[in-house]
């Protein structure tokens, strides 16, 4: 009986990709016609799969190819009318029902034909390397039981969503352990003590300082667990630094001066003015070659006074160092004097991306990048949002900077536009109030989406000699600009208790002042008080 492929679905600016999903295929046939594609084969089990597809519009026949692997056929048809994009098809509705579509825009349209082609197949080939993850390292040593030495009260700060808090708590010093503290560049592990979660560690001489909200007692049993996503990713980070640095100086003569590991991603500062686009990419091709080479990490533990110690790259020891120094030996690639956990080969890095290089301190450049795991996180996070601006700017991603510069120049004429209407209104409201045979000794206005320029110009119009001008704009539940003019004696007097009642500040003299108001649900309290005053300097005159 015959059955449908799984099909993925490309949409590019010259080609359309089909790609049937099925294993070991055999007997494949192809049919392209102009508007319409008929594809059978034999899967590995000897079923025949059959898929029609009716196409959105014409193709060229006689100007498509296929590519083969043992788990998919893929199929490129030259479209007739190039750069025009296709509707998604399972946004149609007259599609066959046993159509699987998974509709995909993740390559920019920006490069010639042969070349978004080579691109095409490489950046897939990079993926697949990339997904195929190697057993991580054995946790067996992650997991084992010690003894508690010290048990101490302490105290913690920490930053939680901006604020910082102090933690009451322990510092425990143990007889082993195998959760990192912070050095090196490398910030410390996390996991728990006998269930407990470590909060922090760090190192004293020779002593692993583990901070704990519960109390441990001297001598008793302790079982450490290390947080393992924490720390293979620091692994990943911290080896991928190593062999950057490494290959930065051999090929470019860039000596690493620091290196940050952060939270999203890492930087190394390099001792250079500057560098260029091109050795970016010479670097991170080089890079990914040895990663594909399984080079192997070794390390090794040396005593401070030999020979080989002084052969090593290394920023020299700490102060309070004590034992035997630990040397990092990526094969063949570099040896590096360095306390950080790694990775034992290369292959567990998966691939490393360099984002940017941007200009530090002191004429020296940081080379950002990412490692392993990071790479997978930050792909999926650029499809995402690849896929909303898409949404949002209705065009295709090879479109989608065109499409932000439009938006920013049409922004820009309606808001030089807006702005010349909100001038000619503030002449308008001063006029209109001028003319008013009845007009009282003050004038108010509260508008939204006006500016300082908007307020000034009526309070230029309208003059405060005799008047008392209370103007805002803004948000009337939130913050805002207020401006307050008027006779220099009561409007100096009255300040203070304006800006205390907005809890404002702003500056002036001479009976004119401006401001932010943080309340400005406040205005109405502050109109009253003018009133008030207006009406009792009137009855003063009379």
């Amino acid at each position: 009986m015959k059955q449908p492929a799984k099909t993925l679905w490309f949409d590019r600016p010259r080609y359309v990709y089909v790609e049937f999903c099925v294993e070991n295929s055999s007997d494949v046939k192809l049919d392209i016609e102009e508007k319409k594609l008929v594809f059978s084969c034999k899967n590995e089990d000897g079923e025949e799969l059959y898929n029609e597809i009716e196409l959105y519009d014409k193709v060229q026949p006689k100007d498509s190819r296929e590519k083969r692997s043992d788990r998919s056929i893929t199929f490129f048809v030259r479209k007739l009318k190039e750069k025009v994009a296709w509707p998604r098809l399972t946004k149609e509705k007259h599609k066959p029902a046993w159509l699987n579509v998974d509709f995909d825009n993740w390559r920019d349209w920006e490069l010639d034909e042969e070349t978004e082609m080579a691109a095409l197949e490489e950046y897939a080939e990079m993926m697949d390397k990339v997904k195929e993850k190697p057993t991580p390292p054995s946790m067996d040593d992650l997991d084992f039981v010690t003894t508690v030495i010290s048990c101490n009260t302490a105290e913690l700060k920490v930053d939680t969503n901006g604020k910082k808090k102090t933690i009451k708590g322990y510092n425990v010093i143990l007889k082993d352990t195998v959760l990192f503290p912070e050095g090196g560049g490398q910030p410390d592990d996390r996991g728990s003590i006998n269930d407990i979660p470590v909060l922090r560690v760090t190192r004293q001489g020779p002593d692993a300082i583990h901070f704990v909200e519960a109390p441990l007692e001297p001598g008793s049993e302790a079982r450490l667990m290390v947080d393992w996503e924490r720390r293979f990713d620091h692994m990943q980070q911290h080896t991928g630094q190593h062999l950057i640095t490494a290959l930065a100086d051999l090929k470019f003569g860039f000596r690493t001066t620091s290196w940050e590991l952060g939270r999203l991603r890492s930087s190394i500062e390099l001792d250079t003015p500057s560098v260029t686009t091109q050795q970016i990419e010479v670097l991170e091709k080089d890079v990914n070659e040895k990663i594909q080479d399984h080079v192997a990490v070794n390390v090794r533990l040396l005593s401070v006074d030999d020979p080989e110690v002084e052969k090593v790259r290394s920023r020299g020891l700490p102060d309070d160092h004590a034992g035997p120094v630990r040397i990092i030996d990526i094969e063949g690639i570099d040896t590096n004097m360095c306390c950080g956990t790694h990775l034992p080969n290369l292959s567990y890095l998966q691939a490393i991306k360099i984002l940017s290089a941007e200009k530090g301190k002191k004429n020296k450049t940081n080379l950002i990048f990412l490692v392993g795991n990071r790479v997978l996180k930050y792909v999926e996070r650029s499809c995402a949002l690849e896929k909303s601006l898409t949404s949002l700017l209705k065009c295709g991603p090879e479109e989608h900077v065109e499409a932000v510069d439009r938006l920013q120049k049409s922004v820009k004429l309606l808001q030089k536009g807006n702005l010349n209407l909100l001038r000619d209104l503030a002449v308008l409201v001063a006029q209109n109030f001028k003319n008013n045979p009845h007009r009282q000794k003050i004038f108010t206005l509260h508008r939204k989406d006006g500016d300082n320029e908007f307020m000034n110009i009526i309070a230029n119009e309208i003059g405060a000699e005799e008047t008392v001008i209370f103007l805002s704009v803004g948000d009337e539940k939130g913050a805002g600009m207020f401006l307050l003019a008027g006779p220099e004696e009561m409007i100096d007097r009255l300040w203070p208790r304006v800006a205390e009642i907005l809890d404002g500040k702003g500056a002036g003299k001479r009976g004119r002042y401006q401001g932010k108001a943080n309340k400005m649900s406040k205005r109405t309290e502050v109109e009253a008080l003018l009133r008030e005053q207006v009406t009792s300097s009137c009855a003063e005159e009379e």
